[in-house]
């Protein structure tokens, strides 16, 4: 069977990769803080054991069904895993949701600015979509600031609009287009 090839990504100090088991430790490290699971809608907690692996084993198939691109976030400096970003496409409305998360000990170094900015034009580029689009909860505003930086625009506030850990949150959300199509559409 012919698997196909996931993307690499290199930016001035990052290289986002496939994840490999061997970053299942990491993942389980970085991802089973409650400062990271608190501020993801998916992420299991506690985390356990096989976890990450379990997790990991998805991707390519994922990738091949369309359905999904997760990528590893290492320090290209270092060859350390500091996170994980991935696009959610939904190749029939052209669109993709952004997700991310980065270990707490490499917050407020731009890193995952600069992994946002690296996966949003790989979707435009590469993988043709049209909008990009991602969510944080109200209480966790340095996701904001990240969209923000990656050029991303403010759309709306669904306010008390998921329950997340007993408590009903208010979803930020953030989009961004790709403006060369807006070049190329014909009436």
């Amino acid at each position: 069977m012919n698997t196909v090839a996931f993307p690499k990504i290199e930016t001035e100090r990052l290289i986002l990769r496939a994840f490999t088991i061997a970053d299942s430790s990491e993942v389980q490290r970085m991802a089973g803080k409650v400062e990271i699971a608190s501020n993801t809608l998916a992420m299991p907690f506690p985390y356990h054991d096989g976890m990450a692996e379990a997790w990991i084993s998805t991707h390519q198939q994922e990738f091949e069904d369309h359905k999904s691109v997760i990528l590893a976030i290492e320090l290209k400096s270092q060859h350390i895993l500091a996170g994980a970003i991935g696009l959610s496409l939904q190749f029939p409305y052209n669109n993709a949701e952004l997700g991310y998360w980065i270990g707490q000990e490499y917050w407020g170094k731009g890193y995952c600015t600069e992994a946002v900015k690296a996966m949003i034009e790989f979707g435009f580029q590469h993988m043709k979509l049209h909008k990009i689009y991602a969510n944080y909860f109200h209480n966790n505003p340095a996701s904001g600031r990240v969209m923000e930086k990656a050029g991303m625009k403010y759309e709306a506030t669904l306010k008390s609009h998921l329950l997340h850990w007993g408590e009903y949150k208010d979803l930020i959300c953030y989009g961004i287009w790709n403006k060369q199509d807006e070049l190329n559409i014909k009436y």
